[in-house]
């Protein structure tokens, strides 16, 4: 690498009287601006935290605080390795250009020290004279462009480690938020009292439908074979919203519908990978259908936007709420399992010196209309090919 001195010189020659440059626009690039952005988001899920707790509807500010800190998490991560391999980049260029660098410096030194007009008289004459000065000024400006762009990466290095210096407070302030953001919403969740329910939920004939059904087509159904005291609701229709609802959950699609996984096994829904304790929503106001475990798909929320009309979440590790709950759209339904990361392992991954298990949980989602599996892709807008 290059001495630190040499470039701290050069840094400091370059900002001599006759010798200053304008910097160029692209000195700190999109890379550390990103960076920046996603640190204000941090900062903006912390007081939106702080407020949740003077909100009316907790449940609500929470989730959406929870929402905001993971996307605040997600993008200062993409931020620091972009951060970190830009900053990798620009060191390999300037240790790559050690000898024009050491040329160049030295030859500012002579330019930018203490030398009288004298240096540069002409043995000839004022003829002669005059031909060097062109000479020395077609020199400066060539100087100039060089160190220009020195310069220029130069700041951007100091930028950039700058940032990376930072980085631990800021995904340490996110980490605790995100957690204690978490942990609120589940409390506030459970404390919950004043939802509106369509039907109750007959726990006996639930039991008997698990026990006697093997397929998730089976106990769909027999759905409402569950429910007591129905009443008649009018949700806002999603079939003029096809195409264009929201995703549930933070995260990007694995498998498509009727795409065969590891084991050669194809399923009619497509399956989303998300970071450990993301947070789901309900992507539209919806009826609780049922939420627990069931045959082998782990912990499962089936939600009705509308008669007819399912949408089925496999594989959360915490589910909210009951069954014959109405919730409006981007209530939280639950929380994915696994282990978020610790701020070591986390300043490891940004740096770009571990693996990144950022998207490690899995979600499987089917979408059935009149108990026929859809496409989830021609529903969700962010699954589209």
């Amino acid at each position: 690498m290059i001495r630190a001195a040499r470039l701290a010189a050069l840094a400091a020659l370059l900002c001599l009287p006759g010798l200053a440059l304008a910097q160029g626009a692209g000195g700190q690039l999109d890379t550390a601006q990103a960076a920046r952005q996603a640190a204000q988001d941090i900062e903006a899920a912390v007081t939106m935290l702080a407020q949740a707790e003077e909100a009316p509807d907790r449940v609500a500010a929470l989730t959406e605080t929870t929402r905001a800190f993971e996307a605040g998490l997600a993008a200062m991560r993409d931020g620091l390795r972009r951060v970190a391999a830009r900053e990798a980049e620009l060191s390999a260029r300037l240790d790559a250009r050690e000898d024009e660098i050491a040329q160049l410096l030295g030859t500012l030194q002579v330019m930018g020290g203490t030398g009288t007009p004298a240096v540069f008289l002409h043995p000839s004459g004022a003829v002669g004279t005059a031909r060097s000065a062109m000479i020395v000024a077609d020199v400066s400006r060539g100087l100039d462009q060089q160190a220009a762009g020195l310069r220029a990466d130069l700041e951007e290095v100091r930028v950039l480690r700058q940032l990376q210096e930072n980085a631990a407070t800021i995904l340490a302030d996110g980490l605790r938020g995100v957690q204690q953001a978490r942990t609120d919403l589940s409390q506030a969740v459970a404390d919950r009292r004043d939802l509106p329910r369509k039907f109750t939920e007959d726990p006996i004939k639930t039991a008997l439908l698990i026990a006697s059904t093997e397929t998730l087509d089976a106990f769909a159904s027999g759905l409402t074979q569950i429910a007591s005291n129905e009443r008649a609701l009018d949700l806002p229709s999603v079939r003029d919203r096809k195409g264009q609802i929201p995703s549930p959950v933070q995260g990007r699609v694995l498998r498509r519908a009727g795409q065969a996984d590891a084991a050669g096994i194809t399923r009619p829904g497509v399956v989303l990978v998300t970071r450990p304790r993301a947070l789901v929503t309900s992507p539209v106001a919806s009826t609780i259908r049922y939420r627990g475990p069931l045959l082998d798909l782990g912990n499962v929320m089936i939600l009705e936007p509308e008669p007819g009309i399912l949408f089925v979440f496999a594989g959360l590790d915490v589910v909210y709420g009951a069954s014959g709950d109405i919730l409006a759209a981007g209530a939280p339904i639950g929380l994915m399992g696994g282990t978020t990361p610790d701020l070591g392992a986390m300043l490891i991954e940004t740096n770009g010196n571990g693996a990144d298990t950022e998207l490690s949980e899995t979600l499987y989602m089917e979408v059935r209309q009149d108990n026929i599996p859809q496409d989830p892709a021609e529903w969700f807008r962010e699954m589209k090919e």
